[in-house]
């Protein structure tokens, strides 16, 4: 084989190699970072997984709302109007957090059907409600009360 030509194959299989390493990196902190949205129907249907990180959303079943009194957890029940779903957090609830109202839980799903949250967000005004929670409660057949699926507008 020429040396020029075997050069040139040395250089192209490194880049290659190299290219291939970069897309396996990538796509292994893409998929960490993936959060998929399941409604609490799917979620007490058992389509999300067990142990990964999800967001579950809907709405705040009204007196669900349970506070430890000797610590920051809170116990809440959220709905979709077809099913619920009760989800625990340990931590200082979002200022616009009430029972009543769109919120999406990040965390994980336990054996018991449980989502235990290490965040959640409630809506930031009273017109905006998240997409995955319109959609979700539009789905079901239930309008998202003054809900909108769009922001306010800014200005």
């Amino acid at each position: 084989m020429n040396p020029l030509r075997k050069k040139r194959l040395l250089i192209i299989a490194a880049l290659l190699a190299g290219v291939g390493l970069a897309m396996t990196l990538a796509l292994g902190a893409l998929k960490e970072n993936i959060n998929l949205f399941y409604t609490p129907s799917q979620i007490a249907n058992g389509e999300a997984p067990l142990d990964t990180r999800i967001r579950a959303g809907g709405m705040v079943e009204k007196g669900s709302l349970q506070r430890s009194a000797d610590s920051l957890d809170v116990r809440f029940v959220v709905t979709d109007f077809n099913k619920s779903v009760t989800i625990t957090y340990r931590g200082i609830l979002p200022d616009l957090f009430r029972e009543g109202q769109g919120i999406v839980a990040l965390g994980k799903l336990n054996a018991q059907g449980v989502v235990v949250a290490d965040e959640v967000l409630a809506k930031h005004d009273e017109k905006y409600m998240p997409p995955e929670v319109t959609k979700a409660l539009r789905d079901s057949g239930q309008a998202a009360p003054g809900g909108s699926s769009t922001p306010a507008k800014q200005g």
